[in-house]
């Protein structure tokens, strides 16, 4: 009975100390889990730059916004799978005396997610409006609206930009002849497998499609070089399936998402469908901003600043969309988003309002509820998820 009852007694003690460790380390892992949330603005008498608060998914708790850095206009952010760098443009059109704006490059202190800036290059273009990073971290590319040109930088050990490593300048018009008598390069996106990148010109209503070179940074066209949207409709974002199978056009002029389907031999892209981003009752302005697809590949959310919206779409077999529903953002002019990693919050900056919305995502439907949280930022155009130590 004596040993029956020291043997009890062990396999409690181990219990409690198996317990313990669980516990423990299931808080070690919401701690890892937890983001650093940067957003981007237009500086003016109330903005400053890039702010940042904490997330924790494991709660659904925000703390409250603060400055990170210093900056003007950083309306676009990009942040690479290491984290240790935060890139933004500056869009701005006189930059160093020069018709130009320029890319930042900032290090992350992942204590307290302030940023120290690296270095600053010329965007080789004015107005740049969007930064993004290849699928190894090696180059930055830009977007430059008022000029309509590309460029891409390579990143150095040390996070610091670098001199350009290739710059292209679109030609041409569109149909409108007030917002497309010249090309408006908005977004530029590299493909899954790192071999295309792909710009989005709203001045051209087309989709520019390069040969990308991860080992030079270096872009060529394809052939086909393009695909096209229809006359007028003014392409701005678009974003690929986790996949890779199907990419979604967000068209801002029409407030309109076009889906195509994508050749990852090829870099090709062929047009299946075009289904509005509003309400069809809707009668008011046509201003859709971005475009992000679910990291399960199942839904599709574009915003509507026009309608002060989100809509949210259901990706079928085929890759063709089904809306779901329109979600108001709780603001107005909701110009960027963002879902977290997990794929269980959308943060919607409402640039109109100065908040940042936030609503959790029904893994099962993909629809959107607000969580009642709100947060006070200065013209919030841009957010990016860093994961924090």
């Amino acid at each position: 009975m004596k040993s029956n009852w020291r043997t009890s007694r062990l396999l409690v003690s181990l219990a409690l100390l198996l317990s313990t460790s669980f516990l423990h380390a299931a808080k070690d892992r919401t701690v890892k889990h937890s983001y650093f949330v940067y957003v981007g603005t237009y500086t003016g008498p109330v903005s400053k730059g890039i702010y940042v608060f904490r997330f924790d998914p494991a709660t659904g708790q925000a703390s409250s916004p603060e400055l990170a850095a210093e900056t003007r206009n950083p309306s676009f952010l990009a942040a690479g799978r290491s984290g240790r760098f935060l890139y933004a443009v500056n869009e701005v059109s006189d930059y160093q005396g020069h018709k130009s704006g320029a890319v930042s490059a900032f290090s992350i202190d992942h204590a307290s997610g302030k940023l120290t800036l690296l270095n600053q290059v010329s965007s080789r273009g004015a107005g740049p409006c969007y930064v993004s990073l290849d699928k190894n971290d090696k180059y930055v590319l830009v977007a430059n609206y008022d000029s309509g040109t590309v460029a891409v930088f390579p990143v150095l050990n040390d996070g610091k930009l670098g001199e350009a490593s290739a710059f292209v300048q679109h030609a041409g018009h569109g149909a409108d002849p007030e917002r497309q008598d010249s090309p408006h390069a908005h977004q530029i996106e590299v493909s899954s497998d790192n071999r295309f990148a792909i710009a989005a010109d709203l001045g051209l209503d087309k989709l520019l499609i390069y040969k990308f070179d991860p080992a030079k940074g270096a872009l060529a066209a394809n052939n086909p070089a393009f695909a096209e949207v229809d006359a007028g409709s003014g392409p701005r974002h678009f974003a690929f399936t986790p996949n890779g199978r199907f990419v979604y056009v967000l068209e801002e002029m029409r407030s309109a998402v076009t889906t195509f389907s994508y050749d990852a031999q090829t870099g090709t892209l062929r047009k299946l469908q075009t289904i509005s981003s509003l309400p069809k009752d809707f009668n008011g302005e046509k201003e859709a901003a971005e475009i992000v697809v679910h990291p399960s590949g199942k839904f599709v959310y574009a915003s509507n600043r026009g309608h002060d919206s989100i809509a949210v779409f259901a990706i079928g077999p085929d890759g063709r969309l089904s809306i779901l529903e329109h979600v108001l953002t709780g603001g107005k002019t909701p110009r960027g988003f963002a879902l977290d990693r997990t794929g269980s919050y959308l943060f919607a900056g409402n640039q109109g309002s100065n908040n940042i919305v936030i609503f959790h995502i029904d893994s099962k439907t993909g629809r959107l509820k607000a969580t009642g949280q709100m947060l006070q930022v200065p013209t919030p155009v841009s957010v990016v998820f860093i994961a924090a130590e």
